[in-house]
């Protein structure tokens, strides 16, 4: 196989050299060129014909967002991982990139320690991206072992009815920022059911990204924070950094379900991950759950999916097609837990059919007892 071909594009001589001689070191990868900003990148795309582009965000001349914008004017599909800081403007600037058409980010080389961390620490972040973005395997390694799920063959009918949702639950990974822009402003204010939501981003995205889908959406929508009442309509969405689980029990309880947030181990390499917020709503709404599995790196959710299923809850997941990467939803689909495979653009109204009929509690009760919005 030949090896993916890779433009670095950064102003800085220090970081091209870290990232240059990172990804050189990879017998996958062959660094095919370097720009010093985006006028240059774009100039030499078509020369170069890289399998994927590394992007800096801060450049003279031409930025890395309209570097973005001018290569998908161009028609180019070449996937594009912006380089990033973890600031407040490093994290509404990536998402302006992730709009414009880039497809990830990595966090930028800190300007502390030695190079050599600086180099562990784009080898760890990038090389697995550049993978998966071009479609070669990416190495495994250890995860959280899990209660064992028998799996139904795929495609295999129920043994028994689905249980009627009382939550909406997703997770998303490598893509996931902009299909979640597509999936949820399509979801009515009236939803009657509480969504919690996984994106795996670091600290500070996750608050900018919480405010600009409450833009986006009729339904309302927070980052999430400790202890918060579950209502219908309102989408909490995982901070960077901690796990998002239900506490309390939809079985008779007097403790309204709520939020949880917490720092235990990372699954699946991840805080958050999807898994212990797909478990958790599994026990806390006794399998009442629809989840959706939408484009991303891994398996992360393929356990809790599958425990979902076996609660008699249900699983959607994107297709391959619309997918950036389809290595979460396939994960689940390939282990026999999704009861559909839907582009994209079917996720909404799937969800949908499966909410219909489903009525919001019509006073406070004591699993879903809160105040209004």
């Amino acid at each position: 196989m030949n090896p993916i071909r890779v433009m670095v594009v950064d102003d800085s001589v220090v970081v091209r050299k870290i990232v240059t001689d990172v990804l050189s070191a990879d017998p996958d990868i062959e660094v095919v060129g370097t720009a010093v900003n985006g006028r240059i990148a774009v100039g030499k795309l078509e020369q170069l014909k890289p399998d994927l582009v590394t992007m800096d965000i801060e450049m003279p001349e031409m930025n890395g967002i309209e570097a973005v914008r001018a290569i998908r004017g161009m028609r180019s599909r070449v996937p594009i991982v912006m380089f990033s800081t973890l600031t407040e403007r490093g994290a509404s600037a990536t998402l302006d990139a992730l709009s414009a058409g880039a497809n990830d980010y990595v966090t930028k080389p800190a300007n502390v320690g030695s190079v050599g961390q600086s180099m562990e620490s784009v080898r760890q972040q990038l090389i697995p991206k550049i993978k998966a973005l071009t479609g070669r395997p990416v190495a495994a390694g250890p995860t959280r072992a899990a209660a064992p799920v028998p799996p139904p063959p795929p495609g295999a009918p129920r043994t028994g009815p689905g249980k009627k949702p009382a939550v909406l639950v997703i997770g998303s990974s490598t893509g996931g920022p902009e299909a979640l822009a597509k999936v949820l402003p399509q979801l009515p204010a009236a939803l009657p059911v509480p969504v919690l939501v996984v994106q795996h981003m670091p600290p500070v995205f996750t608050r900018q990204f919480a405010q600009r889908l409450d833009r986006l959406c009729p339904l309302r929508v927070v980052e999430a924070s400790d202890g918060t009442t579950l209502l219908p309509g309102t989408v909490h969405l995982a901070p960077g950094d901690h796990h998002l689980v239900v506490r309390g029990s939809a079985r008779g309880g007097r403790q309204p379900l709520h939020t949880g947030l917490n720092q235990g181990p990372p699954e699946n390499f991840c805080r958050p991950a999807v898994d212990p917020l797909f478990r958790s709503a599994v026990t806390a709404f006794d399998g009442a759950v629809l989840a959706v599995v939408l484009t991303g790196m891994g398996a992360d959710g393929r356990n809790g999916a599958g425990e979902i299923r076996a609660a008699g809850g249900t699983v959607l997941v994107q297709d391959q097609n619309t997918s950036v990467v389809w290595g979460m939803p396939g994960a689940v689909s390939q282990a026999g837990y999704a009861d559909e495979v839907l582009p994209l653009e079917r996720i909404p109204e799937a969800i949908a059919r499966h909410l219909s009929g489903v009525v919001p509690p019509s006073r406070p009760v004591a699993t879903l007892a809160g105040g209004a919005r």
